[in-house]
Formats: structure tokens, sequence, C-alpha cells
């Protein structure tokens, strides 16, 4: 009988030979844009901190008051005592600036989705999913039991035809990303919400890379189609993680009243995990003020990534064009996208590499993320470091 240490040192072994072994730094945080890591200081363009607001001293002096008011702990499930006023007022202002009926408060976006899914279908039941879906709604898929059908990514037609085939089903969910995370790109939520319409199925949106960075005030992707409050069919879930555009952590699921109270009831996730903390909550509080109040942090997102997109064209890789935050360098194989990310942190750039199972194999890639903290001399800076790289 193999010895179960050994084998996971030849797992990882194997994992290295492969280019696929990950390793942690330590980060110390200077600005929104710069970062020091092993002791040199670095110009980062691989955070979620879309806004810049996860070091804003509104956000900081909020949650500091609530640390002295509550602690810096919950102690409980939302259903036993964790649940506080400063969680109750972030729900109903969360549900408010989003244009939905109701919302629930998880400690993280993998929560919110590994435990909402199965609690809204399971054995009987359909659900439908984009082959480039985020890992935690995966995760959510094979943990409800309902049967899967994957599309290809963003193939209307061939979303409709899973549709007409899971007719039989008890219940049908659908799950996209509304902007997918390692691409950029977005879901065609307009008309997903029809095909969803006429099939009599269920809609849940992943918005957490869109929520505060498009739209109107910052409210999502869903506002950047033009759909508002008011125009919201009752059979969409919005769920947005508060750890990105947002600068604190946790997430949100937002809809007609009966499914947030039976996720409430069903999400396991919710039910029985200690709750995050009111310092938190209030630290969110403070922060969708901002997000709704400070325009020009989307428009200067908007100017840095036009100035990106510009300089990425004249390179040999391929850069797809994106509307959002994040701006994809196909590389291709996980050297070359190892080769390049080790090049940029020579000169002082970090870039993360991305490669499988985050992406398909073959489509190793430089995720390249621009926050409203960056300034248009460091997005000059990181194209010139590319220009010299590519030579």
């Amino acid at each position: 009988m193999p010895d179960p240490i050994e084998d996971f040192e030849t797992a990882l072994g194997e994992l290295d030979a492969r280019q696929l072994l990950r390793r942690r730094r330590a980060v110390m945080p200077i600005d929104g844009a710069r970062v020091m890591v092993d002791g040199v200081e670095r110009l980062a363009f691989c955070s979620n901190d879309y806004l810049g607001l996860a070091q804003h001293p509104a956000l900081i002096e909020a949650a500091r008051e609530a640390a002295l008011r509550y602690g810096v702990g919950a102690g409980a499930s939302p259903l036993v005592s964790g649940h506080s006023p400063e969680h109750e007022s972030l729900e109903a202002e969360l549900a408010a600036f989003v244009g939905l009926p109701r919302a629930l408060y998880f400690y993280a976006g993998y929560a919110a989705n590994s435990g909402c899914i199965p609690a809204l279908v399971g054995k009987g039941d359909a659900l439908i999913a984009d082959a480039l879906n985020h890992a935690c709604l995966i995760d959510g898929a094979r943990l409800s039991g309902a049967e899967r059908h994957v599309y290809p990514h963003n193939d209307l037609a061939a979303l409709e035809r899973a549709l007409v085939e899971t007719r039989g089903a008890r219940r049908r969910l659908v799950v996209a990303d509304a902007v997918f995370s390692m691409d950029g790109d977005l879901a065609p939520l307009p008309e997903m919400l029809a095909l969803c319409e006429r099939h009599d199925a269920l809609l849940m949106v992943d918005d957490a890379h869109g929520f505060g960075v498009l739209g109107e005030g910052g409210r999502g992707t869903l506002s950047h189609f033009g759909l508002h409050a008011g125009a919201m069919p009752s059979r969409l879930i919005y769920m947005a993680t508060l750890g990105k555009a947002a600068g604190v952590s946790g997430a949100f699921v937002a809809g007609a009243g009966p499914v947030i109270e039976w996720l409430l009831q069903k999400a396991r996730t919710y039910m029985f995990a200690t709750a995050a903390p009111a310092m938190g909550a209030a630290a969110l509080r403070a922060s969708l003020r901002v997000i709704e109040a400070d325009d020009w942090r989307r428009e200067r997102l908007s100017a840095l990534h036009a100035q990106l997109a510009a300089g990425l064209a004249t390179l040999p890789w391929p850069a797809p064009t994106t509307p959002s935050a994040i701006q994809p360098l196909m590389l291709g194989d996980n050297a070359s996208a190892l080769a390049v990310m080790a090049a940029l942190d020579e000169r002082g750039l970090w870039v993360p590499a991305i490669r499988p199972p985050t992406v398909p194999a073959g489509t190793a890639r430089l995720r390249i993320t621009l926050s409203a903290a960056h300034e248009a001399g460091d997005v000059e800076r990181l194209l010139a470091a590319l220009r010299a790289v590519a030579g």
C-alpha cells in the first residue's frame, strides 16, 4: 500500500514538471496600485480592487467605528446571533442599490454560489451552465445533484437547445458569470433573460466583476444592459461579490422575496457558517456610498483601459477587446506565460500568469486588471515593458 505522504509528494512533483505548481508570495500594499513583494516595490496589475477602495479612509473609519461597537467577530451564524443591525441595513441597501426586492449577505462569494445553487435545484431538476463559468459556480452545480448541461461560451442557440431538451425537469436554472473573470467579456444577459422567460426557467448571474464597475452609478452588468429597477423579472437571481470593486469582502444574492427567504432557510453555507463581522458590513455600507457618488473612478478606469487596449494592439500577442476592467493577454502555453511574467517581474511589474485549470489548456495568459488607483503613466510603464519583452 503506497505511503499517502509520498503520494502527495509525487503528485506535487508532477504539477511542478507541468509548470502548474502555484506559490504564494507575501504582499504588503503601499497604495491601490503599488505593493511590496519580497521586500521589493512593484507596480501591480493583478488586483480586483477595481475602484481603489480597499484603503479608502471612509471605509476604514466605518470599519473602525463598528469594531469598537460590535467587536471583530460575529460569534455565531446569522440564524443564531450573528446577524447585527449593520448586516440588516447592508442587505436593505444592497437590494435597493441593484433594484431587486431583497438581498442576503454571505461571508464570501464562493460560499454564496456553492451554497445557493444546491438550495435552488437538486435531483429531478436541470442546471444549464456556460462552459467558462467560475469554479464556484461549477462546484455549486456539482453539489446540487441536478442534471447538468454545459453550453459553449455565450452560445445562445445552444442555450435554447438545452432549455428545450430539459423541459421535462421539475425546475430549471441557467447559471452564468455576468463578466467572465479570465476573459473580461460579458454574458448576453438581455437575450438570456428573454430565453428564460420564454422557457419558464430561472436565471442566476454572478456579477463579481461587474458590480461597481459597470452600469449607472456602478450598479453592475444588468444596469449596463439597461435592465433597471421595475424591469427586473422575478425569475432573475443576482449575485455579486463585495471584495473586488467594493473593496471589502463577502457577497450578496438578491432577487424576489420568496427566493431570498428560501435561500436563508436552505443555503447551507449561510445557515451553518459564522456570519461575517459587523465591521465588514459597516465598511460595505460606506463603500456603497462611494461607489454611487464617485463616477470619476469608473471614468478613469474606462480611459485607462482604452489606453491599454491601444497599446496592446501593437504587440504580437492576441489581446481580445473587453468592456470590463479585465484585459487578457493571450500567450498560449504555460512556459511562455511564465516567461513573460518573470520578465515583467524583473522590471518591477507584477502581472501573474494564469494557467490551467483556471483557464482551458493551451490558453495560458497574463490577466491584466486595472484600478482607478492607476495613473496613465502606470499603464505606459506596463506597455513599455511589454514592448521590450516582445523585442
